[in-house]
């Protein structure tokens, strides 16, 4: 049995994780790497681990009960890890197992001195490196010591810290075992670290080193400033030598001490640039063997570098891939669409399937590649100007980028003028029939879908699925759509650009548009107010729902004293609106419809804040506001020079921006109606193929793309580990935050706004709707969660359709995500809410309670003591 408990680092490779850890695996592939030169060592295995473990039940227990705490119970935590740490580190360490350990020892050298290093079977993975999580012990000596540190390895697979972020990362506590590398000891001039990539700015052709004198210990515990060496195509183009105080030496009889540089030397390098630039020609060895970016532990002693760790970087996010050299540049599309959550593989290919402009993925994200329009002048100029009114950031973003002059190369203009803005060819009256008649070929479109695929199944229904996604993308490419949509956009920003120019007032036309006419988004929110007018006058339906948690509740509602009538008007609503959820362009989400109690917390809030009749006096409110500035606005330009022309061109615009401005938030109810109908038919055969025994769940197809579900209704197999592994990429997506702007480099940028007009301490953002509120900040990230007084301001991290019914109870609206048109936007405007979007860090940076003030003319949000 020894040969279990004790692998050699050169009996190792990436395929032995469960057996020597992360760290261990990754150590014996880069033995395995020409030029790369590892300390000799070996791994104390899992099975040791396990062997230890079963020698006393009580740590079971313990493990089950640390399954299921809370990873933000800091206390439980704390408590129950502690008892397991001192379980482990009392348990004596078997003959047979300690005799292994001393043989591998007496082959190395037993008085020779060792690290004694943790590898978890959770560490230095693709999806999560676990770094600092677990120990490590320098400069051990003698096979007792080895042993007792040993122990103590297996111990810190239970600090505090290793259990709150295994928690944190989803990872079940009782799957993960712990080996421990034990490595002869080097004894470095110099050690730091590599990143292959440079881990700010996420660019794959940047890597930084990080390097100070003795070991590199006092620099990873942050105990001493590195000197920073910047590498790119081979060469050091950038450095910073710090002032390197102390260095950490390890002791003759073991263990290691911090000793006070020569005052002589601490402004000396610890690395020459040539050395610095081997180093990363080393760690670009690695990182080709490993195929990815990578975090690198490394020292240098006198005939050169010894490595030490390989980790993957993990928070870098992933570049789109492509089939040529060239450089790219991508715009997200989630912050247009207010959605910027991972989505699943089934979610990202149907929407890739239906939209109208073609879309790259990374990291459950779609982008949209705009390095073609940012060639030629006009193109460029174009798209700056478009993106710019919709989101400030991402056009400071483009301009990062095309300010080097060398990534983006220019292009002659295809043509007079470039491509022409949609709809610009026939400009179209203001004519509210024009609306009308597109909203119904749209519905009269739906409802042939509907009908037609109610026969459909198994490789029929993915046919009529192809065909329904292209009479999909006609109703989205009406010109005539695309036209209103436009007419309704310009005709907002004339009113803002010209009423600023000529009355010195800024976002006029955000009063000018309250309670425009066709608004499907607002009309969501305040129909929720109606609903609970029905529900309010009954005391037993007002608590039952404040105890509902299962989603047949419905049915349950209908028993009590004005149930019928108050599930009647909840049934209506879900018809109109049931197909919305919040991040809806991912057709996986679970609807309103499929998971009714989301809208309860809106509803009682509404019950709670409002008195009847609410939903009309707030239009009608909304109404008399934009008709009295419309008539302040006309009256003051008619005082001026050629007043009457200017009044007459301002009442032009804004009958045409009152026409067509509610039309702008149709379109993607139409979209989201359509997709319901595509999930419940793709539903219906998922559950034939669950009950077929074909899938393991019925929403294991929602890790599938498209034509991969189509593939399994046809052959009737699947890949379950296909299956497995997309969970686990999703899962690990989570803790990627997406960029704005994506470069093929991996560069991430996210914009500034680079104004000078924010007070100090303020938090800058984009002005979307006018006015200024006080109130106290509630921030919330998930919808059905949200629990809202009258007078509070709604901080959160976007806001799609779905967020429509918490708007009618909220004074202001402050977003990290957004533009001028997106729909948070819109609806803000629509109910009169001061509100500031695109707050970079808003739910992080503003405490939950904390009073504020949004200036929602001025762009920006002050925390108030």
């Amino acid at each position: 049995m020894n040969e279990q408990y004790v692998l050699d680092l050169r009996e190792v490779d990436e395929s032995h994780v469960a057996v020597v850890g992360g760290k261990g695996a990754h150590l014996g592939a880069l033995l395995r790497i020409e030029g790369i030169r590892v300390p000799a060592g070996f791994c104390v295995t899992t099975d040791a681990f396990r062997r230890v473990m079963a020698d006393d039940p009580s740590i079971e227990d313990r493990l089950d009960q640390l399954s299921r705490v809370d990873p933000d119970d800091r206390q439980a935590i704390r408590t129950l890890s502690a008892r397991i740490r001192r379980t482990i580190e009392a348990i004596a360490v078997p003959g047979d197992l300690a005799a292994a350990v001393t043989r591998a020892l007496t082959r190395l050298g037993e008085q020779d001195a060792y690290a004694v290093r943790s590898s978890a079977t959770a560490e230095d993975l693709p999806t999560a490196s676990f770094a600092g999580q677990q120990d490590t012990y320098l400069n051990v000596v003698g096979a007792t010591a080895v042993l007792e540190h040993v122990r103590r390895c297996w111990a810190s697979l239970f600090t505090e810290r290793a259990v709150t972020y295994r928690g944190r990362q989803g990872i079940d506590h009782r799957t993960v075992r712990m080996a421990v590398v034990v490595q002869r000891m080097a004894f470095p001039h110099a050690a730091g670290i590599l990143f292959t990539a440079d881990p700010v700015t996420g660019n794959r052709k940047v890597a930084t080193v990080d390097a100070g004198f003795g070991l590199g210990e006092a620099l990873v515990s942050g105990r001493v400033n590195p000197d920073v060496f910047t590498v790119r195509d081979g060469r050091v183009v950038a450095k910073t030598i710090a002032a390197k105080e102390r260095a950490v030496h390890a002791l003759p009889a073991g263990g290691t001490h911090e000793v006070a540089i020569d005052s002589q030397q601490q402004g000396q390098p610890a690395l020459t640039d040539d050395q610095a630039e081997e180093l990363v020609r080393l760690g670009r060895r690695i990182e080709a063997h490993f195929g990815s970016p990578q975090d690198i532990e490394w020292c240098l002693v006198d005939d050169g570098f010894r490595i030490v760790q390989s980790r993957p970087i993990t928070t870098l996010f992933p570049i789109p891939e492509t089939d040529d050299e060239e450089n790219h540049v991508y715009v997200s599309v989630g912050h247009q669409q207010m959605m910027t959550d991972p989505m699943k593989p089934l979610g990202l290919s149907v929407w890739k399937l239906t939209a109208m402009a073609p879309m790259c993925e990374a990291g459950g994200r779609l982008f949209v590649d705009v390095t073609r329009r940012l060639g030629p002048p006009t193109s460029r100029a174009g798209l700056l100007d478009l993106v710019g009114r919709g989101d400030p950031l991402v056009r400071d973003a483009l301009e990062t980028v095309l300010d080097r002059g060398d990534f983006v190369p220019s292009l002659p203009d295809t043509g007079p003028g470039g491509p022409p803005a949609a709809g610009a060819a026939a400009p179209i009256e203001t004519d509210p029939a024009i609306v009308t008649d597109l909203i119904e070929r749209s519905e009269t479109s739906l409802d042939a879908l509907s009908r037609g695929i109610r026969t459909k199944t198994g490789p029929a229904l993915f046919d009529f699925l192809v065909e329904a996604f292209e009479e999909h993308k006609r109703i989205l490419s009406d010109p005539r759509s695309l036209q209103v949509i436009m007419a309704g956009m310009e005709a907002t920003w004339w009113l803002n650009d010209k009423l600023y120019e000529w009355l010195g007032e800024r976002n006029a036309a955000d009063t000018l548009t309250l309670s425009a006419p066709g608004n499907v988004t607002s009309e969501m929110g305040l129909a929720l107010l109606d609903v609970a007018d029905v529900i309010r006058p009954h005391p037993e339906v007002v608590a039952f729902l404040q105890g509902v948690e299962d989603e047949g509740f419905l049915d349950e509602l209908a028993k009590l004293p004005g149930g019928p009538q108050a599930r009647d008007a909840i049934e209506a609503y879900l018809v109109r609106y049931g197909m919305r959820c919040a991040g809806e362009i991912d057709i996986t989400r679970p609807r309103w419809r499929e998971r009714p109690t989301t809208l309860v917390p809106a509803i009682l809030d509404n019950v709670r804040n409002f008195t009847p009749g609410a939903a009309e006096r707030r239009f009608e409110e909304g109404r008399k506001k934009a008709r009295e500035k419309e008539e302040e606005v006309l009256s003051r330009l008619r005082g001026l020079p050629d007043g009457d022309r200017k009044a007459r061109e301002t009442k032009r615009m804004i009958d045409r921006v009152r026409t067509f401005i509610g039309y702008r938030e149709y379109p993607k109810y139409g979209i989201i109606s359509r997709y319901f109908v595509y999930k419940q038919a793709m539903l219906e055969e998922a559950g034939r193929l669950a009950r077929a025994g074909v899938l393991a769940a019925e929403d294991d197809v929602f890790y599938l793309t498209f034509q991969e579900f189509h593939e399994v209704v046809r052959s009737h197999r699947v890949d379950g580990r296909l299956i497995g592994q997309r969970k686990e990429a999703f899962r690990s997506y989570h803790a990627l935050t997406p960029p704005r702007v994506l470069t093929s480099d991996g560069e991430t940028l996210s914009g500034a706004y680079r104004r000078d007009d924010v007070p100090t301490g303020a938090l800058a953002g984009l002005p979307v709707s006018a006015g200024t509120v006080e109130g106290r900040a509630r921030v919330v990230l998930d919808m059905a969660q949200a629990d809202l007084e009258a007078g509070d301001i709604l901080v959160t991290t976007f806001t799609d359709p779905s967020w429509s019914p918490v708007f009618v109870g909220i004074a202001g609206l402050v977003t990290e995500v957004g533009g001028l048109m997106t729909h948070g936007a819109v609806i803000a405007r629509e109910y009169g809410l001061p509100a500031v979007v695109g707050v970079e860090g808003a739910t992080r940076l503003i405490p939950d309670g904390r009073r504020i003030r949004v200036h929602g003319t001025g762009g920006y949000v002050e925390i108030l003591s």
